[in-house]
This record gives C-alpha cells, sequence and structure tokens, in this order.
C-alpha cells in the first residue's frame, strides 16, 4: 500500500480545544463538502473543499449540535455521544453512536489499589445508546442539518432511534450470540459499534466488537418513520425470523469492524483490531452485500482484501474511510494522529489510497 496523496482538515479552535481533531472517528464525502465526527463530543462537523473535483484542503468548519436536532437519550445534551459511523443517502446524514461501555483508565499517576479500583469500574453514557437520521438541506449552497425538510413531495423530521422506547442494547439482551458481551466494555471484546452504511432502506452497522472466534459482525437493520411520531425512528421486523435486526458474519482475519462504506452494491470494510492493538489495519470489500437477502456468513470469493493502511506505534488509528469522487480513491482519517500530522494551525492530515481496479 502506498499513500497516493493527503488531505489536509482545518478545525477551529473551539475544535482543537475539545480535541476533536485529534479524536476523529468517522468521515463521509458529500459533494464539495466533508463530514466528521470525534468521539468525544456531541456534535457532526461540516468541513467546505478548497477545490470540490480535487480538493487538497477541507476547512471552514461548522458543528452542528446533536441535541439542536434530536432529543438524545442522555439527560446532558452536552455530554458525549461517541459518534463512530456517518452514513449520506438521499435526503439523509446518518449518525450511529458505539452504544458501548467504557472502562476507566490507569493513568501514569495511578498505582497500587487507586489503579486497581479504577480498572473495576465500568460506566455506560446515555447519548452514546442512538442512530440518527437528518434532512439536509441546501443553505448558502452547502448541504445544512435541519429539524424539518419538504422534499420529494414529504415532509422529513430529524429523527432518533434510542430515545424513546428500547434501545438497540434492549433488542440484543437475549440475542444467543451478542448478548453475552452486553456487560463487557467495548474495548474489552464488548458490545462497539464502529461503523454505519446505508443502501436503500437497508442500515448496516458495523461492530468493532465482539468477534465470535475470530468472526466479525455486521448487523442489518430497516429503520423508517415511526407513523405516530415523525421525529422517531422504528425498526421493521424481518420476514425470515421476526427480529428487528439481522446478523452478517465477516472472516476479517480475526479483526473487527471500524468503519463500513457502500461503493455500488458492495460494502467496503475497515477493519482493526478489536482490543487495545495498534494494527494490523485493512479494508475489505464485501462484495454484493446489499443484495443479501438472508442472514449471510461472508467468506472466500465474498470477501476480498483490498488495502493494506499504515498504523504507528500507539498513534494512527485508522478510524474512518469515505470515498472521494468515483475514481476509487478512498479518504482515510485517524484517531490519536502521529504529530507528523498535525500543524500549528490547527489542521490535521488524512491519508489517500487508490482503491484497486474492480
Amino acid at each position: 500500500m502506498s499513500v497516493e496523496r493527503t488531505v489536509r482538515l482545518a478545525f477551529s479552535a473551539v475544535s482543537r480545544d475539545a480535541g476533536t481533531h485529534t479524536n476523529l472517528s468517522a468521515v463521509r464525502s458529500d459533494g464539495p463538502v466533508l463530514w466528521v465526527a470525534g468521539d468525544e463530543t456531541a456534535t457532526l462537523e461540516r468541513l467546505v473543499a478548497d477545490a470540490p473535483a480535487d480538493p487538497r484542503e477541507y476547512g471552514r468548519q461548522t458543528s452542528f449540535r446533536l441535541a439542536d436536532l434530536v432529543e438524545l437519550p442522555g439527560d446532558d445534551a452536552d455530554e458525549e455521544a461517541d459518534i463512530e459511523g456517518l452514513a449520506r443517502t438521499g435526503p439523509f446524514l446518518w449518525a450511529v453512536g458505539s452504544h458501548s461501555l467504557r472502562r476507566r483508565r490507569i493513568k501514569d499517576r495511578h498505582d497500587g489499589d487507586k489503579a486497581l479500583r479504577r480498572l473495576a469500574r465500568v460506566t455506560g453514557q446515555a447519548n452514546r445508546q442512538l442512530l440518527v437520521r437528518l434532512p439536509l438541506a441546501q443553505v448558502d449552497g452547502l448541504p445544512t442539518p435541519v429539524r424539518e425538510l419538504d422534499a420529494d413531495g414529504a415532509r422529513h423530521c430529524a429523527a432518533v432511534f434510542g430515545t424513546h422506547g428500547p434501545d438497540l442494547r434492549d433488542l440484543l439482551a437475549d440475542d444467543e450470540h451478542l448478548g453475552p458481551f452486553l456487560p463487557i466494555p467495548g474495548k474489552d471484546n464488548g458490545l462497539d459499534v464502529e461503523g454505519v452504511a446505508v443502501v436503500g432502506d437497508r442500515v448496516y452497522l458495523g461492530l468493532r466488537g465482539p468477534v465470535l472466534r475470530g468472526w466479525a459482525v455486521v448487523l442489518e437493520l430497516r429503520p423508517e418513520t415511526d407513523p405516530g411520531d415523525p421525529r422517531r425512528l422504528v425498526l421493521r421486523p424481518f420476514d425470515d425470523d421476526g427480529r428487528p435486526y439481522r446478523k452478517h458474519v465477516l472472516r476479517l482475519d480475526g479483526l473487527g469492524v471500524r468503519d463500513l462504506c457502500p461503493q455500488g452494491e458492495d460494502l467496503l470494510v475497515l477493519a482493526g483490531p478489536t482490543m487495545d492493538l495498534d494494527g494490523p489495519v485493512r479494508v475489505y470489500r464485501w462484495h454484493g452485500a446489499a443484495r443479501a437477502e438472508t442472514a449471510q456468513v461472508v467468506r472466500g470469493e465474498q470477501l476480498t482484501r483490498e488495502v493494506e493502511l499504515p498504523y504507528g506505534d500507539g498513534d494512527d488509528h485508522a478510524e474512518g474511510i469515505g470515498l472521494l469522487g468515483t475514481d476509487g480513491a478512498l479518504l482515510v482519517v485517524y484517531d490519536s494522529p502521529a504529530p507528523a500530522r498535525l500543524d500549528d494551525a490547527g489542521g490535521v492530515l488524512a491519508d489517500v489510497v487508490r482503491l484497486p481496479a474492480r
């Protein structure tokens, strides 16, 4: 793998203070703009390309608070939502939280019993338990999230799954594969949603964990607007077993899913370690994913390794992928970027790599 070039992402002082530029977890290209998210805020960020046909820099950042658009599950509207995936289709931008629990870290100043007590503490955050669908309006020539939009002869509202009624963790509580992993923190191979892709009415959620004896899991959902509340999403049951989700398992050489990105009827799968390790990091292609009508065991010719991505020693963790244009250029953003990716003016470098010709 060789990096074809880099693209500079420029962030405001407010976002730099919040650490967004060093905690990037999701990316999606959308014509002249780039949508990104950090995993320690409850906002989405819009960056504008310097040259839409061949961008070398994205800047002019605008932040959008999720709480200004939808009702969040948590009592604190600014509590982090741990957004781990973005998707763009039709008039909508989608975002998904990790749905994970977290274990306290042992820091350098902690020793003995205090360190062990921190390591024993597992907590959750309500705002992580959401799937959001936001309508986009054109405002001053740029796609902009709004609470309501009239488009295609219909009225679309910003809507969320997970705020009222059961959330995804509730639905998975009795699942024979995933239920036992719900009490486990995400970074310990517990439930951890880290990618979303939308194709038609299909919403795919990629799980970093759990990885089950080397098999990664992708959930397929069919969200639709609640007939009784246009600001709420409900899940349509699948015909084969009546469940509101369908499970697919992928043979990713023991890695978990870090992001998903549709390309035609295929899904590009960013894969990396589920535990606190640096690498390996790869992009796979799940061929014909959007044609699947039953639960899939994805291996062999259905799943090809496309690209090996770089990773550092304690840094440069690839967390998001997105297509740039239609010529097979893939943009990669990194959590915990290496110092060489950062500049004093608030910029961070993303990589552009080339996918093999299909």
